[in-house]
């Protein structure tokens, strides 16, 4: 008889190696649900381009068979131009990183939250706050672009970090809880943002509404290939997606945020700083949320700040880390498909005449499959993993 212990093969424990890289118990398990999300809101998609197609829909009383051939042509002519618009072509491609690019890492933002335990809607916000920080660095010193672009990034991050650890201090002081504090945070940004547009600081000489002088072209990020939009961003967002994985699965700090998001109370009966905890995850959070809000300036033409540059990413990459089951390695490919969805819905619009708002629909389709697994279990008559009865999106909400 041997002495060697056993190890996870002998003992036929095929999960010790998902469990070592933080993928999950099982890969094909993790990526099950998402998929079926995909597909399913694609069907729905085709149903619905099938009943907005008014001509279509007058031939099914004079000839089916006629109108059949239509309808399968019109989804087939909607998903081909989708296809052909995201990854078609070499630009195609290059138009789905580039959208990908905010809405990765605004989708750690949030996913790093929920990992532990918080629900962070203040994206929005810490990449305004972020992004004008970086603005800043961007225009008013004259150095090298080997150094102007990483300090503009730095002051990205310690203003999207400041604003995201408002929101973590407040949890950690007086237990006000994340959601109502980052929506505040939205609103007060979104105003701070237009006063410092029209203040002398940043508003552009000659100009009366709120629009800011642009960034030197030292601070601007560079293009991967002459008139692709690609650039240097969407490296950023490959280079946060590992740092976010090795954070989280690698370190100390990052297993004391997995242990909060599991059970703060049991993490502070282990010895942890469960207040300091909440304050340095929404800072990370907010530091990449920051990232995200330089992005949209110094990687986006005119490279000048407006109104609200932040758009909507902050809440689509909600939708991103619910996708990608608050793993980094997730929320990169589904940052990929909303680019995807971005990039070719114009491309849809043109070529088949299917509206571009069908692309929003589609995402919120996605949302809604991946918010309601036990619906997509039920149509695909899938069995729920007793590990998974009782989980949630964010314990944060429950406390």
């Amino acid at each position: 008889m041997s002495d060697r212990a056993p190890s996870p093969e002998d003992t036929g424990d095929s999960d010790w190696l998902d469990r070592a890289t933080g993928v999950g118990t099982s890969v094909g398990r993790a990526l099950m649900l998402p998929a079926l999300a995909v597909i399913s809101a694609l069907i729905v998609g085709a149903v619905i381009i099938a009943l907005t197609d008014i001509d279509t829909l007058r031939v099914w009383g004079d000839d089916p068979g006629e109108a059949f051939r239509l309808t399968v042509s019109g989804i087939g002519d909607a998903y081909r131009a989708l296809f052909i618009g995201s990854l078609g072509s070499w630009r195609a491609i290059t138009e789905t990183l580039f959208a990908a690019t905010p809405l990765i890492l605004a989708g750690l933002a949030v996913a790093i939250g929920f990992q532990a335990g918080l629900f962070n809607i203040g994206v929005n916000g810490q990449m305004l706050i972020g992004g004008m920080a970086g603005l800043w660095v961007g225009f008013s010193i004259d150095v090298p672009a080997i150094i102007h672009i990483p300090l503009a990034i730095l002051a990205a991050m310690a203003g999207g970090a400041v604003w995201g650890g408002i929101a973590g201090l407040l949890k950690a002081r007086t237990g006000a809880h994340e959601v109502i504090t980052t929506i505040m945070l939205n609103f007060i940004a979104i105003f701070l943002v237009d006063y410092l547009l029209k203040s002398s600081i940043f508003q552009q000489p000659g100009r009366n509404d709120p629009i800011s002088q642009p960034a030197a072209s030292s601070a601007q990020f560079p293009r991967f290939l002459g008139d692709y939009r690609l650039h240097i961003g969407f490296l950023l967002a490959l280079a946060a997606v590992w740092i976010s994985w090795w954070l989280l699965y690698r370190t100390t700090i990052g297993f004391e945020f997995r242990a909060v998001g599991f059970s703060p109370s049991g993490a502070r009966y282990g010895g942890m700083n469960v207040a300091w905890i909440y304050v340095a995850v929404m800072a990370v959070c907010g530091a990449l949320a920051g990232i995200a809000g330089a992005n949209q300036i110094l990687g986006l033409e005119p490279y000048r700040g407006i109104s609200n540059f932040a758009g909507s990413v902050g809440f689509d990459a909600i939708a991103l880390a619910l996708l990608g089951r608050s793993h980094p390695i997730g929320v990169l490919f589904a940052g990929l498909l909303f680019g995807a969805l971005r990039a070719g819905g114009r491309e849809m619009q043109g070529a088949a005449g299917i509206p571009i708002d069908l692309v929003l629909v589609l995402q919120a389709l996605i949302i809604v499959m991946i918010a309601a697994p036990a619906l997509v279990r039920a149509i695909y008559r899938i069995k729920t993993p007793d590990h998974e009865l009782e989980t949630s999106i964010s314990t944060g909400w429950t406390k």
